[in-house]
């Protein structure tokens, strides 16, 4: 599986406040929590095609609790693959049953290709993450 990403760190504020809202949306898609330590808690996904792991860490220095601001040097959003429109669908109820911060709800981009369907939302830090569906040709 090579080039296929390993492991992803993401800088909260404060990561026992977005723990509830990282074991939901993680949770939905098979992320377990593995480890809690003192900066942060670990998620690992473990399938017959791989292994990923989604650290969420404690920010530090003298920038630890600005805005986040994706138009900055740094990570602009995160994606994961969803198996289907449905899968897309129903991550979409799950955030709005936790109260989330959807940025676009479910739809068709086709600007980004054909069948390309998803959905945008926020963790409680304001990082943008996305969901998304996109058929094999």
């Amino acid at each position: 599986m090579r080039g296929f990403v390993n492991h992803v760190d993401l800088t909260v504020t404060d990561p026992q406040r977005s723990r509830p809202f990282y074991e939901t949306v993680l949770g939905f898609m098979g992320y377990r929590c593995v480890a809690e330590h003192e900066r942060g808690v670990d998620f690992d996904l473990t399938t017959p095609q791989g292994f990923a792991s989604i650290g969420i860490m404690r920010s530090a220095g003298e920038n630890a609790s600005r805005p986040h601001d994706r138009y900055s040097p740094g990570l602009h959003h995160l994606a994961w693959t969803a198996e289907s429109r449905d899968d897309v669908d129903r991550m979409h109820a799950l955030l709005q049953s936790i109260s989330a911060t959807i940025l676009d709800p479910p739809a068709e981009y086709p600007k980004y290709g054909p069948g390309y369907y998803a959905v945008f939302f926020a963790d409680p830090d304001g990082l943008k993450l996305e969901y998304v569906y996109w058929p094999k040709p």
